[in-house]
């Protein structure tokens, strides 16, 4: 769970980033990105 917690906060950082600099398609896939780690948190705290 840590590990996908620091994933996700990774993502989130690269999106800023991405957003900052006018990225639009790689701050797009980073948003995919945060969403696919936050489905997955939710998945392990479920089971």
């Amino acid at each position: 769970m840590n590990e996908l917690k620091q994933q996700h906060q990774n993502a989130k950082e690269q999106a800023t980033f991405f957003m900052k600099n006018g990225q639009i398609n790689d701050y797009f896939k980073a948003l995919l990105e945060i969403n696919r780690y936050k489905r997955l948190m939710v998945a392990v705290v479920a089971n």
